[in-house]
């Protein structure tokens, strides 16, 4: 094997130099020296070998009469070892024992230790004797000053020398952070008092789109724009005072919103910090919504099973009150009245139940035109002829990842309050589109009244409605609830004719379908076969295990396996496919296949763990499964 010539090469090229040169660590150890050093000291080579002790170098020289007559050597080398412990460049110019006269030049380095140079100036200094000599008719002033000038020189250079290290030094600091901070996903920067960028790095226009990028020397009014500016003035301003602060605030021009901190700086400046938080705000709605729902099933449940209970018992009696002869006809009335009371409690528990059950968001990728297309199918069956429907598209293109069921309820919902509002004649209209490649939104106006003070104020609130008896006061929570458990956002409001609601979600493209390896776990051939036969018409590739065992060993020979598609309840084996999938979580996206009924154990443990698909199963179902699965 050949040795690296890099070391080799140094060393030569330090050979070349007229000077000493050596390089002492931070334990003052040598690190590197070159021959003239070792040649001008006349020094054994176990004090030029890399590691050998500054301490014995110093000793060394010292017991050899190089600094003249010691009294006391030890103390001598002490002092010598403390001035280089602390590291401060130095330049100075000694006559030796030989009488030679040399300038030694001492440099730190920034990652400890230091360099020095050791130059014979005994010629130079013949020169000045010299000088001195043969110009006997200058002054002795004039001499001196040309001495010291030559010193001065000397230093001088020095000096020159440990400034270029210094900038050198700066300049890689600076270029190192830069690169940090255009690296970091977010925007830094710096104003000075009266508002102007005097640092930042090329990220404003990621996380805020259509500003500019080379800001430096810009008022940040001017960067920001009128809307954003006007948002954030008063924390700056409270920063010019020297108070810090954290907000956030949704940017009108892009529909993103945004984090921001201020941090005062004691120069009348503030340093900034801004992030692009959209996607982590749909996330926390959704979150938040998600723990409503969850404090609101736990609250009703006892309650609506109790009231469902009374209501069976009503309706038992009232029932069995109205089949009693000789009933007068008021009585009648009261029957039947009770009666309808208490069936209307009924579907209003199931309203509430419908509201609060546990049915979580499945986005999967869903062309647009088509979920239009089935909503307008949907929707004309109900309204009257005398209602115009009109479902407008527009710049969409591809799949998206969306709860289609979920979207055209929603969207169902918001067209069925429109067409109560609008009366026997009207027009209801759904336009979608597209807001800064952040949102997906649908916009349903119609041509009735409009919505009332109070209805814009309480619309969303649970039980408040404005159809008396007709209405349940459930519709707009319901749309509400669904949007906000998909991070998205609901709006309410009056347009030029009518009622205006708009409904955003998440705009998150569907990934592009390409086959992937499957492996597939199922312990009954017939049923194995099926399943294969099913994903490679999605177009996937399939490995096939019987049991638990084997699918594990399977994905640790196989890393190009994409993902699991495993029975619950395998009968070959001692585990089932739950554990199966708690094993591999994390490392494989796992879904799971069963017959058993929801209230299984099994079934409940799976729910816990993976998706799960129900038995029977078409292979559309499988593959909006899939997708979401990888997309997530």
């Amino acid at each position: 094997m050949q040795s690296d010539p890099a070391p080799s090469l140094m060393a030569s090229g330090l050979n070349l130099i007229a000077q000493g040169l050596t390089i002492f660590d931070q334990n003052l150890r040598l690190a590197v020296c070159n021959a003239p050093f070792q040649q001008m000291f006349d020094l054994p080579d176990d004090l030029v070998a890399p590691g050998a002790s500054f301490r014995d170098t110093i000793r060394h020289l010292a017991e050899r009469g190089e600094y003249g007559e010691i009294d006391d050597i030890s103390t001598f080398v002490e002092e010598r070892v403390e001035q280089a412990l602390a590291f401060e460049p130095h330049y100075m110019e000694r006559t030796r024992a030989n009488g030679a006269t040399i300038s030694v030049e001492g440099s730190p380095l920034p990652q400890g230790g230091w360099v020095t140079v050791y130059t014979d100036i005994s010629h130079t200094k013949a020169q000045e004797a010299l000088l001195r000599t043969r110009a006997s008719e200058l002054s002795d002033q004039v001499l001196g000053h040309t001495e010291a000038l030559s010193t001065t020189n000397r230093k001088l250079a020095a000096t020159v020398t440990a400034l270029e290290e210094a900038k050198r030094q700066l300049t890689q600091t600076e270029a190192r952070t830069r690169l940090t901070t255009e690296m970091m996903p977010a925007h830094i920067a710096h104003v000075d008092g009266d508002g102007r960028y005097t640092f930042s790095n090329r990220r404003l226009n990621t996380v805020m789109p259509d500003r500019p990028s080379d800001i430096v020397g810009m008022q940040i009014a001017d960067a920001l724009g009128t809307f954003a500016y006007g948002r954030i003035e008063p924390s700056l301003r409270q920063a010019y005072r020297g108070e810090a602060s954290v907000f956030e605030f949704t940017d009108e021009a892009s529909a993103r919103r945004i984090r921001v901190a201020f941090t005062p700086e004691s120069a009348g400046g503030v340093y900034i910090l801004s992030m692009d938080i959209t996607e982590e705000t749909q996330a926390r709605v959704a979150l938040q919504q998600n723990r409503r729902r969850a404090l609101a099933t736990q609250m009703t449940s006892g309650l609506a099973h109790d009231f469902s209970n009374l209501l069976t018992i009503i309706l038992g009696l009232q029932s069995k009150l109205s089949h009693q002869p000789d009933l007068t006809p008021e009585a009648k009335v009261l029957i039947d009245g009770t009666l309808s009371a208490a069936r209307r409690g009924g579907e209003l528990l199931n309203a509430i139940g419908d509201m609060t059950a546990g049915r979580s968001v499945r986005p999967a990728a869903t062309n647009i035109k088509t979920l239009l297309d089935d909503l307008r199918t949907m929707a004309q069956s109900t309204l009257p002829d005398g209602i115009t429907l009109r479902v407008e598209q527009s710049d969409l293109s591809g799949q998206i990842m969306l709860d289609s069921g979920m979207v055209k309820d929603s969207l169902l919902n918001l067209i069925l309050n429109a067409r109560d509002a609008c009366g026997p004649k009207g027009e209801i209209n759904v336009h979608t589109r597209t807001v800064h490649n952040t949102w997906l939104e649908f916009v349903v106006t119609d041509s009735g009244p409009g919505f009332s003070d109070t209805a814009l104020d309480h619309g969303f609130d649970p039980f408040f409605t404005t159809k008396g008896s007709e209405g349940s006061g459930l519709g707009l929570p319901m749309v509400y609830d669904m949007t906000k458990r998909a991070g998205g956002d609901l709006k309410l409001g009056n347009g030029t004719l009518g009622a205006r609601v708009r409904l955003r979600l998440p705009l998150r493209p569907a990934p592009a379908s390409t086959g992937a390896l499957v492996l597939l776990v199922e312990d009954e051939a017939e049923l194995r076969q099926h399943y294969r036969d099913m994903l490679m018409g999605l177009g996937h590739s399939v490995i096939e295990a019987e049991n638990v065992d084997e699918a594990i060993a399977l994905t640790a020979d196989l890393p190009d396996i994409g993902f699991v598609l495993s029975d619950v309840n395998l009968k070959t084996g001692a585990r089932s496919g739950v554990d199966l999938a708690r094993q591999i979580a994390g490392a494989l996206p796992v879904i799971l296949m069963t017959s058993l009924p929801p209230g299984d154990p099994l079934h409940t443990a799976a729910q816990a763990v993976a998706p799960v698909l129900r038995k029977p199963y078409a292979a559309h179902e499988l593959a909006a499964l899939l997708t979401s699965e990888v997309a997530a």
